[in-house]
């Protein structure tokens, strides 16, 4: 009974960790002169940002592709 309710404990402690971390991350590029330029990852507001504005240089504005590894 006792292992039971530990296991009962520690699923529903593990559940309430795994919605609550819930990030939309995923890592960034984008395309210079036909070389990919790694950005890094990028996460919630700062995803939906780069991808609709891009990623702005001193050579220019480039169009930035995110997606999960």
């Amino acid at each position: 009974m006792k292992t039971r309710k530990y296991f009962t404990i520690i699923a529903l402690v593990s559940v309430i960790v795994l919605f609550s971390a819930c990030n939309k991350c995923h890592e960034c590029h984008y395309d210079k002169a036909g070389a990919e330029v790694e950005l890094g990852e990028y996460c919630n507001e700062n995803l939906e940002e780069v991808e609709a504005n891009g990623y702005t240089d001193s050579t220019g504005t480039y169009e930035v592709h995110c997606h999960e590894h």
